[in-house]
């Protein structure tokens, strides 16, 4: 199975895909640290990839772009069959974000996801300071339908950082802890491509 984009083509994720996440960037924003993946040990990406495919309501794709460079993932955990629904996820190699891949393979497989697997709708779920990512959702039919709190991953981040600051909005401090807005979003296939 190949879904294609415009510039990308999403197959199937197998273990040898995996490998190349090695050759990822890195996100420099602190905010981002938590998607550089650092899978270096013997048997990391092995134990990523099982705990990721193995689940029975989970599926995981690749994503390469034209020139057969693995630059990211989208996945779709907690499928419900009987409602037909499901959630996504993306993650790309931060050397390709912000050049239309994302919303590029998102589009597409919401094309496959509503039209040839008839599912009904898509959640996912954000960081509100993940601007670029959310205007990506927006453009492919996302639309808020939830705002949470939910603990910061990392309890230890300089507050008078840059990003921080530029986001501080998106945080809120309490009780000494650093809490950060989730936006839920969805789009439904009634909706899709209007």
């Amino acid at each position: 199975m190949k879904i294609r984009g415009r510039r990308v083509i999403i197959t199937p994720m197998k273990l040898e895909d995996i490998h190349l996440i090695t050759n990822w960037g890195k996100h420099d924003n602190p905010l981002f640290f938590d998607y550089n993946l650092s899978l270096s040990a013997p048997g990391d990406l092995e134990g990523w990839y099982d705990h990721k495919v193995a689940r029975g309501n989970s599926r995981y794709y690749s994503v390469f772009n034209d020139d057969s460079i693995f630059i990211g993932y989208i996945g779709i955990k907690n499928i419900r069959r009987l409602w037909r629904d499901a959630v996504l996820g993306v993650v790309f190699d931060p050397n390709y974000i912000d050049q239309g891949y994302g919303t590029d393979a998102i589009s597409a497989y919401l094309d496959y996801y509503f039209n040839m697997l008839r599912m009904r709708t898509m959640y996912l779920e954000v960081a509100e300071f993940n601007q670029r990512a959310i205007k990506c959702y927006q453009k492919c039919g996302f639309r808020i339908v939830d705002r949470y709190l939910d603990l910061f991953f990392d309890q230890h981040i300089d507050r008078n950082n840059i990003f921080f600051l530029e986001a501080s909005t998106a945080f809120q401090i309490m009780d000494g802890k650093i809490y950060n807005y989730i936006y839920k979003m969805r789009v439904d296939r009634d909706v899709y491509g209007e």
